[in-house]
């Protein structure tokens, strides 16, 4: 199994080449919810205070993505397109800090940060979220910080992420009891499959 990582730590992670060379750093990763996964990475110089480049690196063009490092062929995995729409598409495609709420309309908190599978696969699995008191009624904190699983999430409007409600029942704080938890989530969806 690969492993899980935290989209927040793969900021700043260097862009290297198979051939040792450093070509840019990740700023941000852009998310495809029909994918349900990493569409793409926007990039900044090799040197952090650079800035933002004019290009991205497209997830097909990702050889393989680790705790230390994102893996590419060579630099011409880095595609070039207008600042502009680097960074329109980095905003439609962001998901920390969008609302969560579940299909039948309940809300359920804000996105802290996005599990991803490490290696060659890049989906997403599951969501860290500053939940509400209702979704955590043992807690004592107005927001209590949880991981629930993705399910079949949908995008209102590029600020709000619709998860089904039966995920609610996977929530937990503790990371290592949430991938036992998600894994009885996933058998439970491969088996309501016709």
């Amino acid at each position: 199994m690969d492993e899980l990582m935290s989209v927040r730590c793969l900021a700043t992670l260097p862009v290297v080449t198979l051939g040792g060379d450093a070509v840019a750093h990740v700023k941000d990763a852009v998310f495809d919810p029909a994918a349900e996964r990493i569409a793409s990475f926007t990039l900044t110089g090799r040197a952090l205070w650079w800035g933002q480049l004019p290009q991205d690196l497209p997830w097909p063009a990702v050889y393989c993505l680790g705790r230390d490092a994102v893996m590419v062929r060579d630099r011409d995995a880095l595609f070039d397109l207008p600042l502009s729409v680097a960074r329109r598409d980095a905003l439609r495609g962001r998901l920390l800090g969008a609302q969560v709420v579940t299909d039948a309309g309940e809300p359920v908190g804000t996105v802290l940060d996005v599990l991803v599978r490490g290696g060659t696969s890049g989906r997403v699995v599951a969501f860290r979220l500053a939940a509400h008191r209702g979704l955590t009624p043992g807690s004592r904190h107005h927001r209590h910080r949880v991981y629930v699983p993705r399910g079949e999430t949908r995008s209102a409007d590029g600020r709000t992420l619709i998860i089904p409600e039966h995920a609610t029942t996977y929530v937990t704080d503790d990371l290592p009891d949430f991938v036992t938890r998600v894994g009885a989530f996933h058998q439970r969806r491969r088996s309501a499959l016709p």
